[in-house]
């Protein structure tokens, strides 16, 4: 079963969490990057809510083509970072200074799924709902 269908099952009520975070990590997802064209400087695209960093992904061009026209950016080119959901959030989102997650085909109303800063999703020490140890550096 492709990503898509774990997020339709999961919407429906009748999905594995565990089995639909797990064919996120799998599946390459297209990232767009900042910019636009040749002259992109190489980051990813993001938005800022609620205080979480949302990386935008999708799971294939038509998704991210959707995301474009809903921006009312469909005539530009959109260069994009073909990257494993699992690279995604265990090497990018540590990176960020602050909370980060993932937001996938945020333009499909009935597709989309967000990926947020929880355990089980981004490594622990990214995690919102873990606490610091007593002592530790974070």
């Amino acid at each position: 079963m492709e990503l898509t269908a774990h997020i339709s099952a999961y919407r429906e009520g009748r999905g594995d969490p565990r089995r639909l975070v797990g064919e996120f990590r799998r599946a390459v997802l297209l990232a767009p990057l900042i910019g636009g064209g040749a002259d992109t400087d190489g980051g990813l695209m993001s938005a800022v809510s609620g205080g979480i960093r949302w990386f935008y992904a999708f799971t294939d061009e038509e998704a991210l083509a959707r995301f474009a026209e809903a921006r009312g950016e469909a005539g530009r080119e959109w260069p994009y970072l073909a990257i494993l959901g699992a690279r995604l959030v265990d090497a990018v989102v540590p990176e960020v200074d602050g909370p980060a997650g993932v937001a996938l085909n945020v333009a499909d109303a009935n597709g989309s799924m967000l990926f947020p800063p929880v355990a089980g999703i981004v490594p622990d020490a990214c995690a919102v709902d873990i606490e610091a140890a007593p002592g530790a550096v974070a």
